[in-house]
């Protein structure tokens, strides 16, 4: 069940953000005259689970039907090396049925195919991965996009990107309308941190409570990990007992974190508490209530939740003992560990020991916010790039299992949004990149238009467009290859 709800999250997440991306193209192509001949969500191999167009005043549908086919006759191609095509003529297209949707161009065809992976938006007059040079051999039409300006077409070819960036800045500023920004202060952390073993390798110890960072004070856990892994400061100021320690990491750290899979840094400590009991669990049965905090574990004196909760996990299928207090009383209970390292108890949150705060936003105030989150995040994205072409970032690289992890195994609205709007900006960065078949790589060939005088020829787009589909392919097959193996390994 849990993997179902991730699937299903990410499901709706990517199709979200597809559609969203394709209007962007969509909308500026229909405002600079543009015809749009199809507007589909997944990808319609063959058939199709809907198709829906607009004509003679009135929609019309069909559900699981064959695809329409191209409105074009094919000319002769005896001295050709592959058949070549030339548009109906508006008499062609007039001679047709009344009820067939190839006489009515310049309508959209909108549809919802049956592999879920993606989406496209079909503009006319564009090479693109749903046509190829041969479909355009006859003269540019005025609706055409060959036809355009090359400021039109930059702004069609980048208006997915544009759509993606936006949409992002506008969940993101919705959320902080809606649910305010909540986070639990550096300075309230009055138990310190739980340390990986790679921080605590370089000379950090639990409890240790971070206090500066190259001399900057860190508002948030996650501030303080960007500032480590992203920006690259290595000096850290720690409050140790009643001393105050600074312990250095090593230039190449973020690397080394990398390789052990990208481990967290540090977690907030909290007390373990008991808030419910699962009943006829081992702890129900040793005789655990609620409102018991634990401080012991066999001989070991361990209070916060990550150290007990590690000791359990080194004690699966064990019986051990508890010390707790329960209303200033000390008991002593003896249980079994089972083998998942479980007892059977929800412990109380962090913020149920420590202070949160909590930013609210109206809805003038949540707009500037959001766009100042979308472009933060946008700018991080970035700089984490660089590591992607080192041996240890390549091995981090994941498909669809790493990006569906992100979600969590439950329906979470502020999460599936959160995680959404970082999936519409990671979408605009990669596809902005200069590869052919990605917007990026249409941008630059308009770019070389722009500085030459010369458009590049139909066929080498269409083979610069196949070369960059085959790169995109091996990555993702990579990428998804990379998920199995770290899943058995």
């Amino acid at each position: 069940m849990d993997i179902f709800i991730r699937i299903l999250q990410l499901l709706a997440s990517l199709s979200f953000l597809v559609v969203l991306h394709e209007f962007g193209h969509f909308l500026f192509a229909r405002l600079f005259g543009v015809r749009v001949e199809k507007f589909y969500m997944f990808f319609n191999y063959r058939k199709s689970l809907l198709r829906a167009k607009k004509f003679n005043g009135k929609w019309h549908f069909r559900w699981f039907a064959d695809n329409v086919e191209e409105p074009v006759i094919e000319i002769d191609s005896s001295d050709a090396d592959e058949p070549r095509y030339r548009a109906m003529t508006e008499a062609e297209l007039a001679a047709l049925p009344e009820d067939d949707w190839r006489r009515y161009p310049e309508s959209t065809e909108w549809g919802i195919g049956w592999i879920p992976l993606g989406g496209y938006c079909s503009i006319c007059g564009m090479v693109d991965e749903t046509k190829d040079a041969s479909q355009l051999q006859a003269e540019p039409q005025p609706w055409e996009y060959r036809s355009q300006a090359i400021w039109k077409r930059m702004f069609i070819i980048t208006g997915g990107v544009l759509f993606n960036l936006i949409g992002a800045m506008i969940i993101f500023g919705a959320m902080l309308s809606h649910w305010g920004e909540q986070y639990i202060p550096m300075s309230n952390a009055k138990y310190g941190e739980q340390y990986s073993e790679l921080m605590r390798k370089y000379g950090f110890e639990n409890g240790d409570k971070i206090l500066l960072i190259d001399g900057e004070e860190p508002l948030m856990a996650s501030e303080a990990v960007q500032m480590i892994l992203i920006d690259g400061h290595r000096a850290i100021t720690v409050a140790r007992g009643s001393d105050t320690v600074d312990v250095i990491l090593p230039d190449d750290f973020t690397k080394e974190v990398l390789a052990r899979n990208g481990d967290l840094l540090f977690d907030i400590r909290f007390p373990f508490v008991v808030s419910d009991v699962v009943s006829g669990d081992a702890a129900d049965k040793a005789g655990i209530m609620a409102g018991d905090s634990v401080v012991m574990a066999d001989s070991l004196p361990l209070f916060a939740f990550q150290d007990i909760t590690e000791y359990f996990a080194g004690h699966s299928g064990d019986s051990v003992e508890l010390t707790i207090v329960r209303q200033g009383n000390v008991v002593k209970l003896p249980l079994q560990v089972n083998e998942h390292g479980k007892i059977g108890v929800y412990p109380y949150p962090p913020t149920h020991f420590i202070d949160v705060e909590t930013k609210h936003y109206n809805f003038f105030s949540a707009i500037p916010a959001g766009i100042a989150k979308g472009w933060n995040t946008l700018v991080n994205y970035v700089k984490q790039m660089k590591y992607i072409f080192t041996s240890e970032g390549v091995k981090q690289v994941g498909g669809f299992g790493a990006i569906g992890k992100l979600f969590p195994t439950y329906w979470d609205w502020y999460q599936f949004w959160s995680m959404t709007a970082l999936l519409s900006i990671i979408l605009a960065f990669m596809n902005i990149l200069p590869i052919p078949v990605l917007d990026g790589g249409y941008l630059l060939f308009l770019i070389y238009e722009a500085i030459t005088g010369r458009k590049p020829g139909e066929k080498f787009m269409e083979r610069a467009s196949t070369i960059g589909f085959i790169l995109l392919l091996a990555l993702m097959i990579y990428a998804n290859l990379n998920d199995i193996y770290k899943a058995f390994l």
